[in-house]
């Protein structure tokens, strides 16, 4: 029997053994809730503020500029609804956003609380950072530009538009706050909240082979943002409802490998293997297009396309030769549409594939696969 491959890191990953064990005594024993001021109490909370502390390190900001969330989808919310919650606001965002940024901009224009400009990527889907400057208007109060995309991997120059836009917000009485969902990046770039020049980061836990159920929003100090969820008034008022303690010392536990120095020589590996996938692929079969940039993109990403090929009958194909992939990114795969991402950089909704080494793991990552299923069974299989 052949032995099964999972294949689709870039949607999830499986939990780390360290960061299990790490959670496990939160889940039995330390069963406290972090509000209470009992022991019980305090030692759950004493295992968020190590959490935080971790968070914060990782990202060079203070303690109070962490605030946990149950996703990354929410923290990318909580940034967009929470800022664009003024009279009149206008927001700047890219087509290529991943939805949970798209979704809640879509959302404030359609109940008219919002105006949005969705600026357009170039071939390599980059964002040209002029573009960004010259759709800023009066009542622009967020700009929101994905760190690394989910699906092209193309890296974008967020540190240059954090850059611009302090220099505007010096003429400005009314400060642009700027967003980041930095997801996908964090285990290959640097996070560093002050280098980036952002106001707003989003992570997630389980995209770094933490538990699922967590994410993190940066806000900066001074920065005002109202929050989504209200209630006990837990994350200092930001995020109500009793904290996942065990999520959260996970992610701490996951992130905290993250910094670990051998998983940045690891880049290197996955970055050759990268490029030899890349080869091979193109010598294989003809008529192959690389989507994104070759040189800004993530380490572990590719991404290519075909012509006439539909991905869902190559998922399934690949399935009963179990190697487990997907046709797009996880929160959009069922629904069975074509690529917002690669639609942006002219591709036809069929004709595209991306495969991503995974960290850690010599295994290919496939993001998106409609790709001839002989022809990528016998290149990894051979």
């Amino acid at each position: 029997m052949r032995k099964k491959i999972y294949l689709d890191y870039a949607s999830t990953t499986p939990l780390d053994k360290d960061v299990l064990r790490a959670m496990l005594p939160y889940m039995k024993g330390e069963y406290g809730n972090p509000s209470s001021s009992h022991v019980f109490g305090q030692r759950a909370m004493a295992g968020v503020d190590n959490a935080r502390s971790i968070v914060a390190g990782f990202l060079g900001c203070e303690l109070e500029e962490v605030v946990f969330t149950g996703s990354a989808t929410e923290a990318d919310n909580m940034a967009i609804r929470g800022v664009a919650d003024k009279e009149k606001p206008h927001v700047i965002t890219s087509v290529i956003e991943h939805e949970a940024v798209l979704a809640p901009c879509q959302e404030l224009e359609a109940q008219g609380l919002a105006t949005v400009t969705y600026i357009g990527v170039d071939d390599d889907g980059i964002v040209n950072v002029k573009d960004v400057e010259n759709a800023i208007k009066k009542n622009t109060v967020l700009v929101s530009i994905m760190y690394a995309n989910s699906e092209i991997g193309t890296v974008q120059p967020i540190a240059e538009i954090g850059r611009m836009l302090k220099k505007v917000n010096t003429k400005r009485t009314k400060k642009i706050l700027f967003h980041t969902d930095a997801v996908q990046a964090v285990n290959y770039l640097d996070c560093n909240v002050d280098l980036l020049s952002v106001d707003l980061l989003t992570l997630s836990s389980h995209k770094i082979y933490g538990p699922k159920g967590v994410g993190a929003l940066y806000i900066r100090s001074g920065a005002e943002i109202d929050p989504l969820v209200i209630g006990g008034g837990q994350e200092k008022g930001m995020r109500s409802g009793t904290e996942n303690v065990a999520g959260i010392v996970g992610f701490g536990a996951a992130l905290l490998k993250v910094q670990d120095p051998k998983i940045k020589l690891h880049t290197i590996k996955i970055r050759q293997m990268r490029d030899s996938l890349v080869k091979s692929i193109l010598k294989l079969i003809p008529e192959v297009q690389v989507n994104g940039s070759l040189k800004n993109r993530l380490a572990n990403n590719v991404n290519v396309s075909f012509k006439d090929v539909e991905g869902f009958e190559v998922v399934v194909a690949l399935d009963q030769r179990g190697i487990a992939v997907s046709t797009g990114s996880a929160c959009s795969e069922r629904r069975h549409e074509p690529s917002h991402v690669l639609l942006a950089l002219g591709r036809s909704g069929k004709d595209a594939m991306s495969l991503d080494p995974a960290l850690l793991k010599e295994l290919l990552q496939i993001q998106r696969c409609q790709l001839h299923s002989q022809s990528l069974i016998s290149f990894l299989f051979p």
